[in-house]
């Protein structure tokens, strides 16, 4: 067969489970194709460097990314390979895998490559590297964004499904808006970043680049996890959150598109296409985020960057790119006095923006105002930067998350994209929503032609939530549904029982309340599937009396899902409404 080209994670997992594929030959002719003279790359791994790798590979059943590549930023480790973070003088051979790449690995995922850079990650255009510049993927008159450049195009190209990159100030956002692909930004401490040559080591976050959201989300689990190893390692507070299906952004109030109006038309037509969809679009006044972002550059966070690489630069400035050298040289400029009143503004500033923020769902942006020409970076290289950096610089100052999206391609047939910000720990509920984006406004995968494969409806709860039944006064307008509502469970789905239950309309309750019975002589009885969260789900199951209980219910499609029962005992003279096929029905007909 051909090298598979713009395939998803679960098409090569299809493949490998049906054994069509060979992991050493088919990962060796995609590694052939890949070219020493493309400036996405800084290092293809030889033969017997993939063979290594292959040799460690179990089965598809035991490791869920088995046989599947993935290519790395070249300022995160790979255990013997260089490190260079696009600066050659600075090249080191990594002796172990950065936490994220020994996660990656253990799940069966392969490394083809190391990709180029913004110089120390230093830049949000993708033109700042010994190595070349790396070209949009739909125009190469085009900047692919930075700094995680190579990492961004090697999917939209489809030549791997997933990516690694970094994301400081948007590196792991504008790319991706700039390439059509999915761009994932987690909290900060969600992923380690031990193996990660520093930017700024307070706000450095891995990011994951994909194809889909659900690539990206698939990926993200495998890489989550506390680190040890990580001092900025940090534990989720709660289970995740999710919104309601009509949730409420915040976008901004205002919008300086730096003269590129197609950009301004393709936004304008994803706030119609959310609002159409139902989303509830509220104008925020960003004053407070643009003042915080502009300390990432602007404040003595220069100084950070410049204490992960001190030493090299006292003696090899001069080997750096200009425009990064004397970005960094700028920390000369910051006291110690003035890192900790920037530190105060910061966590002024943060709290401003959290305080806005908990009026809404998330915040909605451009992923970047405008896409620039190589060019038009070449004659403004920092002040065109600056510009791409609008939306993204106060995300990781104010601890929030984020999610890059596509969002069509514009009349000149560059692509355009939206991220989602949310506070920290809301990833799960911004992959949630990305689904939603994905169904309604489908994009092609990345630069190629190939569309996106059909959406499948989950088929069980996410991560650390329970999925539950109910079929009387907790549905949906019902009286008791703000037992569930308040808890942040989410409506799921609409469905039916098994044809093995009895529905009865229980006397002297107060709401009225059903009590459904399995019987060998039964109907399919409607019931709304809830998603609560697992450490919400003991306080709901304490509000529900006798008789009624939480057992297993069977669905009409086979599966298996936590649900309102009642004592058989307690039915005794109850009215049977089983006939009625639900309770919804059966209080209508009282009225």
């Amino acid at each position: 067969m051909t090298v598979p080209t713009g395939w998803t994670l679960s098409e090569w997992q299809y493949a490998y489970g049906k054994a069509q594929l060979d992991p050493k030959t088919t990962l060796g002719e995609l590694r052939d194709t890949l070219s020493a003279d493309d400036p996405v790359w800084i290092h293809i791994v030889s033969q017997a460097e993939l063979d290594a790798q292959i040799a460690t590979l179990t089965s598809p059943s035991e490791q869920p990314l088995f046989g599947i590549p993935f290519v790395v930023k070249d300022n995160i480790d790979v255990a013997g390979l260089p490190t260079t973070a696009a600066c050659p003088s600075y090249s080191y051979t990594a002796k172990q895998d950065a936490t994220t790449v020994a996660r990656l690995k253990a799940a069966g995922a392969i490394v083809l490559a190391k990709t180029n850079l913004d110089q120390f990650a230093t830049g949000l255009v993708g033109t700042r590297s010994p190595y070349g510049v790396v070209p949009n993927s739909f125009n190469p008159d085009y900047v692919s964004g930075g700094s995680s450049s190579g990492s961004a195009v090697a999917v939209a190209r489809g030549l791997v499904p997933f990516s690694l990159g970094t994301d400081t100030a948007g590196s792991g956002r504008v790319p991706a808006g700039f390439n059509n692909i999915v761009g994932l930004k987690p909290t900060k401490g969600r992923f380690s970043i031990q193996g990660v040559v520093p930017a700024c080591k307070s706000l450095d976050c891995v990011s994951v680049f994909a194809l889909t959201v659900d690539d990206a989300d698939t990926v993200a689990s495998v890489l989550e996890g506390f680190d040890p190893a990580d001092g900025y390692s940090r534990q989720p507070p709660h289970s995740a959150r999710y919104w309601s299906s009509q949730p409420c952004f915040g976008v901004p109030e205002r919008h300086d598109w730096f003269g590129d109006s197609e950009a301004q038309r393709a936004w304008e037509a994803s706030l119609e296409k959310l609002q159409a969809d139902g989303v509830e679009l509220v104008p925020i006044d960003f004053t407070p985020m643009q003042t915080l972002a502009q300390l990432l550059y602007g404040g003595p966070w220069v100084a950070e960057r410049h204490a992960a690489i001190a030493e090299f630069m006292a003696e090899h400035a001069e080997e750096m790119n200009p425009v990064v050298r004397g970005i960094i040289e700028q920390a000369q400029n910051f006291s110690a006095t003035d890192a900790y009143r920037a530190e105060y503004a910061r966590a002024d500033l943060a709290r401003a923006i959290q305080t806005a923020m908990a009026e809404v769902d998330a915040l909605l942006v451009p992923t970047a105002p405008r896409l620039p020409t190589i060019a038009q970076v070449e004659a403004d290289p920092v002040g065109v930067n600056s510009q791409l950096g609008t939306w993204t610089n106060f995300v990781n100052l104010a601890d929030c998350s984020a999610l890059a999206l596509p969002a069509g391609i514009r009349a000149d047939g560059l692509p355009f994209g939206i991220t989602l910000i949310a506070p920290a720990w809301q990833d799960r509920a911004l992959t949630d929503f990305g689904r939603h984006w994905e169904a309604i406004a489908p994009w092609k995968r990345g630069a190629t032609d190939l569309q996106l494969p059909a959406p499948n409806a989950p088929s069980k709860a996410p991560r650390d939530h329970v999925r539950l039944a109910v079929v009387g006064a907790h549905l949906s307008g019902m009286p008791l549904n703000h037992q569930l509502t308040e808890r942040h469970a989410r409506l799921v789905a609409r469905t039916h029982t098994a044809p093995t239950y009895r529905l009865y309309a229980l006397p002297d309750t107060t709401p009225p309340k059903p009590g459904l019975i399995r019987a060998d002589e039964g109907a399919s009885i409607i019931v709304e599937l809830w998603d609560i969260p697992v450490d919400q789900f003991g306080s709901f199951v304490a509000l529900v009396p006798a008789p009624l209980g939480i057992g297993t219910l069977t669905l009409d499609d086979g599966r298996e899902v936590k649900g309102f029962i009642c004592e058989g005992a307690a039915v005794k003279g109850a009215r049977d409404i089983t006939e009625l096929g639900g309770w919804r029905a059966f209080i209508e007909s009282r009225s």
